[in-house]
Parts: C-alpha cells; structure tokens; sequence
C-alpha cells in the first residue's frame, strides 16, 4: 500500500466531525502544550478502534489518508451495509473482506482474542481491558509480536522491546500498521510545519534567566544553571515521569534504553 493508491474521494459524511481548535490549551483555557496554532483546516475521521460486530464479514472498499495520525485507514463495509473507518494494515487490497471473531484465521485485518492467537504473531490494535477497544499500537508501521500464553494471560512483545502480559479475553488485530516507510519523511521546509499546526520554536538556552531556567550564562552556554529544570522549575534530567504504577506487575521486562 503505497500513497498513491489512496482514494482522492470526500470522506464519509457519518464518520466525520468537526473538532473545536483548542491549539494547546487545556480546559482551564491556558496553555498545557506550547508551540501549537495555525494550520491547515481538517475533519477528525471516526476510527472504529472496538469493532463490536462479531462473525459479520466486511468487505475493504479503499484506503484513505487520515490527517490526525500517520498510519493509514481503511472504510469498510459490513454484510449489513453499515460502514466504518479500521486502522489500514499492511498487505491489505480492495475487495479483501475481514471478519471479527473470537477465533479465526490469520489474515490481515482479522481481529481475534489474543488467548487464540499463535505464538511469533504480529499484531496491532491491542486492548488493554477487555472491552474498552484497542489502545496499544496504533501509529504507522508498528506491530507487536506475541510471545508466550500462560494462564489467562499472553506475553506480547511490544515495538520498544518491552514485554508485558495482556489478558487473553482482550482483543488485537492480525498483521502490522501500515504506511512503514512514514518515520523516513522528512519536513522540507517551514511552511510545511506551520500548516501542521507547530509554531516556531526558541531555545531555552537563547533566552535570559527570566524566561527561561536554562537562560543566561556567557557566551554559548549550554544550560544557565546546574540542572535542566522545566519552565515551572520541576527537575528533568533523569526523572521518571510514569505516574500509573497499577499495571506495573503485568511488565515482565522493561524496554531497553537508548544511550545518551
């Protein structure tokens, strides 16, 4: 599945709303992310991440671009006429059908529980609890490989080489993301970024003291003060950030670092 083989039609009316432009703001108003306004207007596609309609086959009708996440998405028809965007997996045509079931075959697209599904498999689009639609992978040309079952839960191998157990009455889906090759793009110029939304960006360590905790020093000083500190002066070299710690005894090996 290449760019050039995805439909130029409109996207389906039913499965498009119109999200509020909140470019960075949270819902006290002020700002959370920095950086964020502009850009080119888009309609946010309703992905169906569930896929509730069990053993009722649906039939792939094209592929789309979707402009609020990098993989692409399919519009599918089921038997019963009514349609849905699915998150596009590699090695999936037009006219394929897929089906949702709790055992099935290994095709690309089928969805299944993760209890049924064979070991060294690729899979996207997992649940996390068992009915709340998937969560786990879901950006372009990540998959994740089940490793073991054991009791009611099955070891899954994620992209970050984590490994985690996952309950096996949770759901996945059968193959990888597609549109692989997007973590190869590259932004050719500033325009380009500013249509996406992202507003320049100034290093803390151009600023003075006042504006920044990495302002000041003589010169091309790297950092003002002697550790890196956030804009409200919270520590963030070396912290950890991970506040859920409920799901901490399901990690079975923790992702390897990269090296500073």
């Amino acid at each position: 599945m290449t760019k050039q083989t995805l439909t130029k039609e409109k996207p389906e009316k039913k499965l498009t709303v119109n999200l509020k432009r909140r470019a960075g703001r949270g819902s006290s108003g002020r700002i959370t992310v920095r950086h964020k306004g502009g850009g080119v207007k888009k309609l946010y596609r309703l992905v169906d991440f569930k896929q509730l309609k069990k053993d009722i086959p649906a039939t792939i009708i094209h592929f789309a671009y979707d402009p609020y996440r990098t993989a692409y998405i399919a519009l599918i028809q089921y038997e019963d006429g009514e349609k849905s965007y699915i998150l596009a997996p590699q090695d999936l045509k037009e006219g394929d059908k897929i089906v949702v079931s709790d055992k099935g075959e290994l095709n690309p697209g089928n969805r299944m529980k993760i209890k049924n599904i064979p070991v060294g498999t690729m899979v996207y689009n997992i649940e996390f609890m068992p009915g709340k639609g998937g969560q786990f992978i879901r950006s372009a040309g990540s998959g994740a490989k089940v490793v073991a079952h054991e009791d009611k839960y099955a070891t899954i191998e994620m992209p970050s080489k984590e490994v985690r157990k996952i309950h096996g009455e949770c759901f996945a889906s059968i193959g990888i993301i597609s549109n692989s090759e997007h973590k190869y793009k590259r932004i050719k110029n500033a325009g380009a970024k500013r249509r996406k939304g992202i507003r320049p960006t100034v290093r803390g360590s151009a600023m003075n003291p006042v504006d920044h905790p990495h302002g000041g020093g003589e010169g091309r000083a790297p950092i003002g003060l002697k550790a890196p500190k956030t804009l409200w002066g919270k520590k963030a070299l070396g912290v950890k950030t991970r506040k859920r710690k409920t799901a901490n005894f399901l990690i079975v090996e923790k992702r390897t670092k990269k090296k500073r």
